[in-house]
């Protein structure tokens, strides 16, 4: 089994870039079974996610093929619409293939979607607009099956804005005669992301950003040539790391505006931040020092998935820190981890009461991706050796971490199992 070996303690110094966005990059690459033909995707992650939304898509019948950061996807020769569970069952975003599939075929079969366990995350908001657009969705004996022989636009309502459910909603309404509105929608980044790809293959999408948007769907799409947005969370690890360990590093290939909310609180923690248009600069003392109290939530709240990384810079800090986490009920699964390390960190429900101290380096398993990279940012800042395992977690959503790490000055090391 393999696992990251950190001796911590260490400053960090230089410049890294950051790849493309793996939470973009999925919605990017079901949007493709909208047209008929060839598209290309630059800036796609090379990523175990990736591979696994590569995999679906040869599944079905597509040509797909890796240049370096370039993905082409053929959907001419698209010939099924059923996704095996292997495939399924390995990520919660291969739940966005349902959609894009109604959408151009009138039909799609799966199992359930996996992915990290982080608690009650059901995918009914999806099969409602599923519904709600037109199609009839069955639960046979654990396969999803849906169907619509005419997919028809209209107005929905989100319960919660949901980031999945509003991408779902959008690749189907592609496929859907008329306009579709989708209220409360989510206003992430990546939904303006995906609206820029389906821009490119020719549909007419409005509100990418904001709690409305408005689909004209039945119009004639094409192929698209389209580069994936930078990472906003693996440019949050790389400066989460920086602010543990101590020291200066400068991001390259980032949008700051993306980052507003963790660049916020790392400042608040005492790092000084230089923002320009495509670059961060980051300078950290350390000690971090607490930050009050930190909330998630959608955007532009504070990320969930950006809640471990800080934590995990936060725990060899001093001060408290309390969290309030009201995305996913399990999102503290990395304390069992970080308390081995040192840290003084108490969890009741959902919310977590953190005191900076100093730590030592401990051997820890990643529970989850965002849990691993906290975990691997704690390790950077505690003294002496760390072995973290699990890193088929932190895999799913990092293009060779320990590299990009090492890179600026971290001793760390993958040791093969």
């Amino acid at each position: 089994m393999d696992y990251f070996r950190i001796e911590g303690g260490r400053p960090l110094r230089g410049t890294v870039g950051v790849h493309g966005a793996k939470n973009s990059a999925l919605p990017l690459l079901a949007a493709t079974l909208l047209a008929r033909g060839e598209s290309v995707l630059r800036r796609c992650p090379d990523l175990a996610d990736v591979w696994t939304a590569l995999g679906i898509l040869s599944c079905l019948g597509c040509r797909v093929a890796r240049t370096g950061e370039d993905v082409v996807i053929d959907t001419a020769p698209l010939c099924g619409s059923a996704i095996p569970d292997g495939l399924m069952g390995r990520m919660r975003a291969s739940v966005l293939f349902l959609g894009a599939l109604l959408a151009r075929t009138g039909e799609a079969q799966a199992g359930w979607p996996g992915g990290c366990a982080l608690g009650d995350r059901p995918i009914d908001l999806h099969i409602r607009a599923f519904q709600a657009l037109g199609a009839t969705v069955l639960d046979r004996d654990g396969r999803l099956s849906c169907r619509s022989a005419s997919l028809r636009g209209r107005r929905l309502y989100l319960p919660i804005p949901s980031v999945g459910a509003t991408e779902n909603a959008m690749l189907c309404a592609c496929g859907a005669a008329g306009v579709t509105e989708i209220c409360n929608a989510a206003r992430e980044p990546e939904i303006e992301d995906l609206q820029g790809f389906l821009r490119a293959m020719g549909a007419s999408v409005q509100g990418g950003g904001t709690d409305r948007v408005v689909i004209r769907g039945g119009l004639p799409l094409h192929p698209a040539d389209y580069a994936v947005m930078p990472d906003r969370i693996v440019a949050s690890t790389y400066l989460c790391a920086v602010a543990a360990a101590g020291g200066e590093g400068e991001l390259t290939d980032v949008r700051p505006g993306d980052l507003t909310p963790v660049l916020a609180a790392l400042e608040a923690a005492g790092c000084q931040v230089r923002r320009e248009p495509t670059r961060i600069i980051l300078q950290a003392d350390r000690p971090l020092r607490g930050i009050g109290a930190l909330t998630t939530g959608p955007w532009p709240a504070f990320p969930t998935d950006a809640q471990p990384l800080l934590a995990g810079a936060l725990a060899g800090g001093t001060g408290e820190t309390v969290i309030r986490e009201t995305v996913f009920d399990r999102r503290f699964r990395y304390a069992e981890g970080l308390r081995a390390m040192g840290a003084d960190l108490t969890v009741e429900g959902t919310t977590a009461r953190l005191v900076g101290r100093p730590l030592h380096g401990a051997a820890v398993e990643a529970m989850d991706l965002r849990g691993g990279a906290a975990l691997t940012i704690a390790a950077l800042g505690a003294a002496g050796e760390s072995r973290i395992t699990g890193l088929s977690h932190i895999d799913r959503g990092y293009r060779r971490l320990e590299e990009d790490l090492s890179s600026l000055g971290a001793a760390i090391k993958r040791v093969r199992g």
